[in-house]
């Protein structure tokens, strides 16, 4: 059993685990343009080694070159399904009256600036339809309808990225 482990914890750490950990998630570098556009986990595992291998990650976010943001955001989509699967129906309220504690809760979850609450508040209201497109609307069909709303407003583009 502590064999298993330990093989679990090393899998997670290494460059597979983080291949197998979200799908074509291998982040940005040399390996990620080489194998753009590739689905599975042969060109994700070599994507995140060639990225590792040449270790290009850190001068492509300090240059802001190799497909990497200077002023790019780690994200954790994984924390916003979760949030969202213990608070869609309230979520969908909040966003309903385009105010409250969960859509406040959320736009802090992503990273929402301050100074653009007002704007995330009021656009989650005005294209509440097209978020929660139904009653039977999931998770996963709220954070589409989020991230299409999101994207194609200019003020708040650069926070479509929950998925």
């Amino acid at each position: 059993m502590k064999n298993k482990l330990i093989i679990a914890a090393l899998v997670t750490l290494s460059p597979l685990g983080a291949a197998m950990a979200a799908p074509n998630n291998v982040g940005c570098g040399v390996g990620a343009i080489i194998f753009e556009g590739q689905t599975g986990v042969a060109p994700q595992v070599l994507a995140v080694t060639t990225n590792g291998t040449l270790g290009n990650q850190t001068f492509g976010i300090t240059s802001g070159t190799l497909g990497c943001a200077k002023d790019g955001v780690v994200a954790n989509p994984v924390k916003v399904s979760l949030f969202l699967d213990t608070n869609l129906d309230k979520l969908a309220y909040d966003m309903a009256v385009g105010q409250g504690e969960t859509l406040e809760s959320l736009a802090n979850l992503i990273g929402v600036d301050s100074a653009h609450k007002a704007a995330f508040f009021a656009a989650t209201k005005s294209n509440f339809a097209e978020i929660v497109s139904s009653e039977q609307a999931d998770t996963q069909d709220v954070i589409a309808g989020l991230n299409r709303v999101l994207a194609q407003n200019g003020e708040l583009a650069q926070y479509a990225r929950l998925v």
